[in-house]
């Protein structure tokens, strides 16, 4: 008789998996709001609309992961900020749309589940979640031991927002003279760590500690995005905001762009603000050309207002009660 062969044999450990959710599903839960009407373990996850208090309501999605960052959190065994990373990542890029976010969901993969690292980065979403008030209200865990590699993992996350039709931020009543006013980021965010990884780990280890970062190059590598809703929404109430651009791959310039109609560029003044420490770093251990640091990396602005000059100093006078530290960064040009 042929010897039987069990999912388990095969790689996959469906009971281990589900001990290792019913571990997290308390921590899930902390995050829910009375319009969750659905708990962990159902087909979809339902989130009650009714009562909105938005008079013409649009959803706003986004997808997004943390990319290679990832790598660094597997060698430092650090596994609890990738998740805040995740849940920052994604709520920004619809917030600079106008939107608030509602709810968001999450996919885990990995070549073999290690309950310990699972565990860390859901207790990370979780927490994200809740720092932003938004519920996680569904998921996917899966393991796929002939996918990845021993100890490899990957994630991405789904936020769904809400905006008003008539209030939408999407760039169409920019106009030439429009002040760009630059927000710190606090490093690499998740964008540009196949390079950053590439050049700093070819001399340093994580735990490498340098005079010049104040830290080890894991601590500053794993530094969490920052989440810039609140700061959208005080500007939104404060001035008129033009445009939103969130500074993730492609750098300051490019996702700019993705604002302005046609006929119009960005002016950027790259003395404007004091370069971070991580990327001179970077460019200087690994000769890495200006335009190529300048599309991979935010250069130390997370995220770009644009709004017309007569507001400007309205905004920036929202720096110390933000908490953020503003630049005025450039302006948009005819082309």
């Amino acid at each position: 008789m042929a010897e039987q062969k069990t999912y388990k044999d095969a790689g996959v450990d469906i009971e281990k998996a589900e001990q290792a959710l019913s571990d997290v599903k308390g921590q899930i839960e902390q995050t829910y709001n009375p319009r969750v009407l659905s708990g962990v373990g159902l087909f979809g996850g339902f989130y009650d609309l009714s009562n909105i208090d938005i008079q013409n309501p649009v959803l706003v999605s986004s997808t997004d992961g943390v990319g290679t960052k990832l790598k660094v959190a597997i060698l430092a065994g650090k596994h609890t900020t990738v998740g805040q990373d995740l849940v920052n990542h994604c709520i920004n890029d619809i917030a600079v749309c106008g939107a608030r976010p509602l709810f968001f969901l999450d996919y885990f993969a990995s070549g073999e589940l290690h309950p310990t690292v699972y565990q860390e980065v859901i207790s990370g979403l979780a927490s994200g979640c809740r720092k932003a008030g938004v519920p996680l209200i569904g998921g996917e865990t899966a393991e796929m031991p002939d996918f990845y590699g021993a100890g490899d993992y990957d994630m991405c996350g789904t936020i769904v927002g809400i905006a008003d039709k008539t209030k939408l931020i999407n760039g169409r009543a920019i106009s030439p003279g429009d002040v760009l006013i630059g927000v710190a980021s606090n490093g690499l965010h998740t964008n540009g760590y196949t390079l950053a990884r590439n050049v700093l780990l070819e001399k340093y280890t994580v735990n490498t500690v340098l005079d010049k970062l104040g830290c080890s190059i894991g601590e500053e590598l794993l530094r969490i995005h920052l989440n810039y809703y609140p700061l959208i929404t005080q500007a939104m109430e404060a001035v008129e905001v033009r445009g939103v651009a969130h500074i993730t791959g492609g750098g300051l310039v490019k996702n700019t762009q993705r604002l302005l109609r046609e006929g119009l560029d960005v002016d950027v003044d790259w003395s404007s603000w004091e370069l971070p420490a991580v990327f001179e770093l970077i460019q200087s251990l690994g000769n890495v050309p200006t335009e190529d640091m300048r599309q991979a990396f935010n250069m130390g602005i997370g995220l770009v207002l644009v709004v017309p000059e007569s507001d400007t100093d309205t905004l920036l006078a929202l720096e110390e009660e933000s908490g953020h530290r503003f630049y005025t960064i450039g302006e948009v040009v005819r082309v």
